[in-house]
């Protein structure tokens, strides 16, 4: 199995500091930030991605499924939705909660357990499919997290990721934040997730195939500063952010993603349909 590409211009694979991260201190930040505002509200409409992430992993009925910083549970749902046996998990006890009400709702019997995606507390070759959809890829130790998520998914099982691209909208969302309130240089980017040299790297010896797809989901609001004004609400990253900087810089920073929208808007009657690319991943482990 051979998988090749070039990193795309600003996206770096190793760390670019001798000084070893404090991956804890930066795990108790990045908890806090998807713990603050409601990313449910987000989540959910990204329902589709995990319907056709499923189908790509051809789930069958009683397989048991693993989903990986779960969130409120959309990949969840959908391997529920064909009758597998699903176990939920997240490290935010508050997007567990709204995943389990979502699946009373729909009634579907699905486990919620939280859980540290860089130690799971489940066996070795304890599950048939192991997923993850815009989750996983932020976790601070790459390799640790892809280790575990290999951990435990059994010998010719599937691990099925979506994961949004260095270059693709939310991509340049991040790039964006990055201008106004710079990560630590020695930290690799979630990004690198959405890179095929890096998704070789993390998974590629304990393969015996490894696709990455390019898909895309658009993102559709009212107008693009409805956009903003949800994510700068619901989403821990922007919401940190904009707190983070005083007046001016929040005004540069919404002036800046209204750029950004602006160029990639496929609408013209007001309101915002971006399409943001992502990598429909599908690991079988040897």
């Amino acid at each position: 199995m051979t998988l090749t590409a070039t990193l795309p211009s600003g996206t770096r694979s190793q760390p670019t500091s001798g000084t070893a991260p404090d991956l804890a201190a930066l795990k108790g930040k990045q908890q806090a930030a998807w713990s603050s505002g409601n990313y449910a509200i987000i989540g959910t409409t990204l329902q589709i991605v995990a319907e056709e992430l499923c189908e790509a992993l051809d789930l069958r009925a009683g397989c048991k499924v693993l989903d990986v910083a779960a969130g409120n549970g959309v990949s969840s749902l959908a391997a529920a939705r064909r009758w597998c046996e699903v176990t939920s998990t997240d490290y935010v006890p508050s997007l567990l909660e709204r995943g389990r009400i979502r699946a009373e709702a729909e009634g579907f019997s699905i486990a919620f357990e939280e859980a540290d995606a860089e130690k799971l507390p489940y066996g070795n070759d304890a599950f048939d499919a192991v997923l993850s959809s815009f989750g996983v890829m932020f976790t601070p130790d790459q390799d640790r997290a892809a280790a575990e998520l290999l951990r435990v998914c059994r010998p010719g099982g599937v691990i099925g990721l979506a994961n949004w691209t260095p270059d693709g909208f939310i991509g340049q969302v991040f790039k964006v934040l990055a201008r106004y309130l710079p990560p630590p240089a020695s930290v690799r980017s979630p990004m690198l997730w959405g890179t095929r040299e890096r998704l070789t790297e993390l998974f590629g010896a304990a393969a015996s195939s490894l696709t990455a797809t390019p898909r895309y989901f658009n993102f559709r609001y009212r107008s693009p500063e409805h956009f903003i004004e949800v994510f700068k609400t619901y989403y821990g990253p922007t919401l940190k952010a904009f707190a983070a900087l005083d007046a001016q810089g929040q005004s540069g920073l919404a002036r800046d993603l209204l750029a950004l929208i602006g160029r990639l808007n496929k609408a013209s009657d007001g309101t915002m349909v971006v399409p943001s690319e992502y990598f429909e991943v599908v690991v079988k482990k040897r």
